[in-house]
């Protein structure tokens, strides 16, 4: 028995993708940049040496469009995973911030993106530069990159409140591009109808979105409870992550065949998930953690074949003035916004720059373009325009990510720390009460609207609290109070940090106003951790003054988690394999 491999034998087809993919990536990789980088980059040659390869890989430009499927299913999967991440508990501190940088991403980096076009790019080249043409390409601009952007925040192991914003962002202002472009969409469309009124032009434009969001949220919502169901009734724990992977290929197929965006509904399937059953989103990534290597090398080298790079010399000046003008509009939109919703200095500069990877979505919008009757006019222009600054955004942008969360100072900090659970959403900065019981009561309902919230009933766990307050007062010196209560096992140690810059009038030893109050939720098999960070916080508090004050004076949960990890905290708020480590050496040391 022999075997052949034939050049229309798919699976040898990607499996050339995979290792020429493998391989592009740990190069790159090895001068310090993305790996992300090397894979598109990979793609790119790939295309360009498709003369000498074609023969014995059967690999063609038009070969990758039978790979159809499979880029539509890791599509769906990042929308998934980046959807998920709304999970509205958990970013109860990032509404501001987010709220403002979607009216940026709405308004700001569209009009600039129109406006440089039309006028620069019209003076340039006016037969191709039309006020249709920039508004179509400035709805474009909008979208960014989820696959991409996640795929460095993993890469680089960043935490912070950038990262968190961002992998937030992201899905949201996907969301925002779709309905922009459809809106712009159906008002040229519109246009062609000389009968109609403007006004009925803005009309139809709107009824569009609305169908178009409300279609892609029905079929994501049906397919995420039809799922749900299951795993409650028939599905074992075990099969959580296929079901889930289901979910993706449902929602997608589903709006597909209905002819709605697949995005938007695996987008809005990943939220309802999150937010019903948040336990299943981690199942499916730990599912498919282990093959998104895999998923994503193969992924953006066959993306990287789309982009014909020769696109970029034909229209090399509006090419460069598309990609300038929508950074321009990023970075403005984004610190605009982040000045407005008050975040910290470092986020606000370096937001922009991180949103500047730009993506599949925007390769499914020019797709869009090219297919509708009424913008052949204009299809050609934006495909040339669209695609080759597209080329160059995958190139520059995982890199503008990867400095951003440098920048930041959150490369690296996705490891275990004492105070980890002490994130943006365990942190309140308008912790009130006129006595024990009525701040305890803030910060305990506080608590168990959170996603980590213990397993016992609220009244239960406070009044737990208030046997141990009794026992002795959980109230210290300098403005600090812990009061605390033991879990059950097989908890997690979980908390809130509650902080009044006016000061709480509770009785102290020193008769000093408390400004926070760490109200802790500790499994009896967690103790030593429990006392090291009481140890942690007694001794920041009282020993430093400026980081005391910081933090008590803080203006918002994100300037506060900033404060407690900052570089200049890893003192206290140590990293946890370090101090094992240190522990360890010293063992071996003594002995």
């Amino acid at each position: 028995m022999t075997f052949e491999f034939t050049a229309d034998d798919q699976l040898y087809q990607l499996a050339i993708v995979l290792v020429a993919g493998i391989i592009g990536g740990e190069l790159v990789s090895r001068v310090h940049l993305p790996k992300v980088t090397g894979w598109i980059c990979t793609g790119i040659l790939l295309r360009g040496l498709e003369p000498y390869h074609a023969s014995f890989s059967g690999l063609t430009t038009s070969a990758v469009s039978s790979f159809a499927p499979y880029m539509s299913f890791v599509l769906g999967y990042i929308a998934f995973t980046v959807g998920a991440a709304l999970h509205f508990a958990s970013l109860r501190n990032s509404g501001k911030r987010l709220g403002f940088l979607l009216v940026g991403e709405a308004l700001v980096t569209p009009i600039v993106v129109m406006a440089v076009m039309y006028f620069i790019g019209g003076w340039l080249k006016p037969d191709e530069m039309t006020l249709r043409t920039s508004l179509i390409l400035a709805a474009i601009g909008i979208a960014a990159a989820p696959g991409t952007t996640v795929l460095v925040v993993q890469e680089t192991r960043a935490r912070g409140i950038l990262t968190r914003t961002l992998v937030a962002a992201v899905a949201l202002i996907d969301m925002v591009a779709v309905g922009v472009f459809v809106f712009a969409t159906a008002y040229l469309t519109g246009l062609g109808d000389a009968s109609a009124d403007w006004h009925e032009h803005w009309q139809h434009a709107l009824v569009s979105v609305a169908i178009e969001f409300g279609a892609a949220f029905l079929v994501g919502t049906a397919a995420a409870l039809i799922a749900l169901g299951l795993t409650r009734t028939i599905v074992g724990p075990a099969f959580l992550g296929p079901t889930m992977v289901a979910v993706i290929l449902g929602a997608w197929g589903a709006a597909v065949g209905f002819g709605y965006s697949g995005i938007l509904a695996c987008t809005f399937a990943g939220i309802m998930v999150s937010n019903i059953r948040h336990d299943t989103v981690r199942a499916t990534g730990a599912y498919l953690h282990s093959i998104g290597g895999v998923l994503f090398a193969a992924f953006y080298t066959f993306a990287g074949m789309k982009l014909d790079f020769s696109l970029v010399l034909e229209a090399a000046a509006l090419v460069g003035l598309y990609f300038l003008s929508r950074f321009v509009g990023k970075y403005v939109g984004a610190f605009a916004a982040m000045s407005l919703a008050d975040v910290p200095t470092r986020v606000r500069n370096t937001l922009g720059l991180a949103l500047l990877p730009h993506g599949g979505v925007a390769v499914g919008l020019i797709l869009l373009v090219q297919e509708n009757v009424h913008l052949q006019d204009i299809a050609d222009t934006v495909t040339t325009v669209g695609l080759a600054a597209l080329a160059i955004n995958q190139l520059l942008g995982p890199s503008g990510t990867r400095f951003a969360l440098t920048q930041a100072g959150e490369k690296g900090k996705d490891l275990p720390r004492l105070l980890d659970f002490l994130d943006e959403q365990h942190i309140s900065v308008d912790v009130t009460g006129k006595n024990k019981e009525e701040v305890v009561r803030c910060l305990a309902a506080q608590l168990y609207a959170t996603a980590s919230r213990p397993s016992l009933p609220q009244e239960e766990f406070i009044q737990r609290v208030f046997e141990r307050e009794q026992a002795a007062s959980t109230c210290l010196s300098q403005g600090l109070m812990v009061p605390h209560a033991i879990l059950d096992e097989g908890e997690a140690m979980t908390g809130i940090l509650g902080i009044s810059s006016e000061g709480l009038d509770l009785p102290t030893p020193d008769g000093r106003p408390v400004h926070a109050v760490l109200l802790l939720a500790t499994p009896d098999t967690d103790r030593k951790r429990h006392l090291e960070v009481l140890a942690a916080f007694a001794r920041t508090i009282t020993r430093d003054l400026n980081l005391r004050e910081q933090l008590y004076h803080a203006r918002s949960a994100a300037h506060a988690y900033d404060v407690l990890h900052a570089e200049e905290s890893e003192e206290f708020n140590y990293f946890i394999e370090d101090a094992l480590t240190r522990a360890g050496a010293f063992s071996e040391n003594k002995t």
